[in-house]
């Protein structure tokens, strides 16, 4: 018999945990290239300027599909829209496992971006099977496996590749997506969506609230900014590492991004803050340490241990703003509305995951032309920014408070 979720109903631990996991097994797809640009670039003949396309092409893919196909999770009935979008992904992953040239595994990239929209489709069921006063927990939780699955993607990638070849680490990923698609479509709820509107309209309508929602626009910036920093970081230093500064092997730079991986543990601890009203300054927070994140090996010693340590911090302070600043963001347009979440949430990745594809295309670039030093500073450019922007965030929160508190004076 298909589940049916109540609202009076809270999200059960359990379900909270599979949907913990399929998002991280779901968005791994993503990352995994990360890490072994350098042999998937030599395996089909990239150049070193051109390697960022491997991961930019996956990112591009992704934000289309938050654009055109995460709207659907307002519209469709969202356990089969999911199963549809896991069996497509797995097929794409397939093709990479099979790819001997660039332009294949190039275009299987940009199809696996495309197919992992369904893990934005599984975080707003999430916050939809949630009630209000719980939801910022449930869905830092989702975003805690999100992540998880980000930063275990990439040592992952490594080992297998290591001790396998890339093609193992992308055809394992296919079987792995496929079985957790027949593993949803039997565990989910049904969620049938109340919109009856055209897809035309439904798209259409995506540009209006884009256009009317000013916190959507703001919080999209934010991790914009943070993304970008984030894959130009996850995409450069793994060449850094494994350069004759480092001669990291791929089993020391996959024991790297593992280390990376305690970052995550922001993401609760910022849901909890956002349920008790403290987003502004987590916010400003979890800014702050994307730009401690360039910072510290910018001040790296000559000392090759030293460097590695502050890379392995400045890995794990980066890892943990970007998860805080992702679940403040979810958590604010989340409180929205039901009946438009899918699309805000589409809104939301798309722009900041474009962030992303302008970090790693331009990260990959820079390092090339200019460096590791001028990577590092171009990194720490986009939260610089961010925490610019945010200072008007909280001006206008300032004023606003004045205002209320003048006529008690």
């Amino acid at each position: 018999m298909t589940p049916i979720h109540s609202p009076a109903d809270d999200i059960s631990p359990g379900m909270i945990r599979l949907l913990a996991l399929a998002a991280g097994l779901i968005v791994a797809s993503l990352y995994y290239a990360q890490t072994l640009v350098g042999p998937i670039s030599a395996a089909t003949g990239l150049s070193l300027d051109a390697a960022g396309l491997i991961v930019t092409l996956t990112q591009v893919g992704y934000a289309l599909g938050l654009l055109f196909i995460v709207p659907l999770g307002d519209l469709l009935e969202n356990r089969k829209l999911v199963f549809v979008l896991l069996l497509g992904t797995s097929a794409m992953l397939a093709a990479a496992a099979f790819s001997s040239s660039a332009a294949l595994f190039l275009a299987a990239s940009l199809g696996i971006g495309l197919g992992s929209v369904a893990a934005q489709v599984l975080v707003p069921f999430a916050a939809h099977l949630a009630r209000e006063e719980t939801r910022g927990q449930t869905v830092g939780k989702v975003v805690s496996g999100l992540l998880l699955g980000i930063m275990l993607a990439r040592p992952a990638a490594s080992l297998i590749a290591d001790h396998f070849s890339w093609h193992a680490v992308y055809g394992g990923a296919a079987l792995a997506i496929a079985a957790l698609a027949f593993v949803l479509r039997a565990r989910l709820p049904q969620r049938a969506p109340a919109s009856s509107l055209p897809y035309g309209r439904l798209i259409g309508s995506m540009w209006q609230l884009l256009t009317t929602t000013p916190v959507l626009r703001r919080r999209a910036a934010y991790h914009a900014a943070m993304f970008a920093s984030f894959s130009l970081f996850w995409t450069v230093t793994p060449l850094v590492l494994a350069g004759p500064g480092f001669g990291l092997s791929q089993t020391g730079i996959a024991i790297f991004a593992l280390v990376g991986m305690a970052g995550a543990v922001a993401s609760p601890v910022a849901g909890r803050l956002a349920d008790k009203g403290h987003t502004l300054f987590a916010t400003a927070a979890a800014l702050l340490l994307g730009v401690v994140s360039f910072v510290l090996p910018l001040f790296a010693p000559g000392s090759r241990e030293v460097a590695l340590g502050l890379l392995v911090l400045a890995s794990i302070i980066l890892d943990m703003g970007v998860a805080a600043n992702l679940v403040l963001g979810q958590r604010t347009i989340f409180a929205l509305g039901a009946e438009v979440r899918s699309r805000l949430n589409g809104i939301f990745f798309a722009l900041f995951f474009a962030g992303g594809a302008v970090g790693s295309a331009l990260g990959a670039w820079v390092y090339a032309r200019h460096g590791w030093q001028a990577a590092l500073l171009t990194g720490l450019a986009f939260p610089a920014a961010a925490l610019v922007y945010w200072t008007s965030e909280w001006a206008a929160e300032r004023r606003l408070t004045q205002s209320a508190q003048a006529p008690l004076q």
